[in-house]
């Protein structure tokens, strides 16, 4: 099977609702043309990231609602970033609509970054998310949960063919989307399509970077610090041959891995 995948990166317009819904409609237009099936946001896209207080008075629009009706009127399946309320708890989501309307599935960060995620957000509890799509098992997950090598283990484990990160990168971690994402796409002979901001939000500054990158760690498209879209095209026999060629998962020896889940927090 085979899925099109494109990836908005942009600056977006931080606080401003309105204007990301318009720019999201029309990179689903333009996506949709370039023959894209799934169109995947920056971390928390629809309200912006690093937007401080205004984010408690965003969180009370129905924003999944609208980006629900946006995928069935452009007919293309949206993964949105945007805060998710629970029980007067915040978190930093992402979700995965349909063409039809239809949320499929949504993750929420499991590992939050520094004082400007833990000040707002609560932590999700899962290490990623697992959903079949039109015959293709994509990994959800979001920014810095990509640079904890159990996370990405454990989708291409559960049989991820791709992994869509959403992402917030911010200087000086240009690394990351540079060698990062392709080693994790190595290690795992997964595609990961990391989908990033560009320009500032108050003190953060973005790297861009965006990419899509195959099993074999090669870059399909990729960006640097402007606006636009990347493309690339999921594979399943791909993976299945990369697992074949490079058998990393069935040559583990998950006895010896033991001390790894030691909570060195509580020492």
């Amino acid at each position: 099977m085979r899925l099109t995948v494109a990836g908005l990166q942009t600056a977006g317009s931080p606080g401003d609702v309105d204007a990301n819904l318009a720019e999201l409609d029309g990179a689903a237009g333009a996506a949709l043309a370039r023959g894209a099936d799934l169109l995947v946001t920056p971390e928390m896209f629809v309200t912006g990231y690093d937007i401080g207080d205004r984010l408690g008075e965003l969180t009370s629009r129905e924003l999944l609602s609208e980006v629900c009706a946006l995928a069935r009127r452009r007919g293309i399946a949206l993964l949105v970033g945007l805060p998710e309320t629970e029980a007067g708890a915040v978190y930093n989501t992402v979700a995965l609509v349909d063409a039809d309307g239809s949320v499929i599935a949504q993750h929420r960060k499991s590992h939050l970054y520094g004082e400007l995620d833990r000040e707002w957000y609560s932590p999700g509890l899962d290490s990623v998310t697992v959903v079949d799509f039109r015959g293709v098992r994509l990994g959800l997950m979001i920014c810095y949960d990509v640079e904890f090598p159990e996370n990405v283990r454990a989708a291409a484990l559960a049989g991820a063919h791709a992994l869509l990160v959403p992402t917030a990168q911010m200087v000086p971690f240009t690394f990351v989307a540079d060698v990062v994402i392709r080693t994790r796409a190595w290690e795992n002979q997964l595609y990961v399509a990391y989908v990033n901001h560009v320009g500032t939000e108050r003190a953060t500054t973005y790297v861009g970077r965006s990419s899509i990158v195959g099993p074999d760690a090669e870059v399909i498209d990729r960006l640097d610090d402007e606006t636009g879209l990347i493309l690339g095209t999921v594979d399943t026999e791909v993976v299945a041959a990369a697992h074949r060629d490079n058998p990393y998962l069935v040559d583990r020896r998950p006895g010896l891995y033991s001390s790894i889940v030691r909570d060195l927090s509580r020492e």
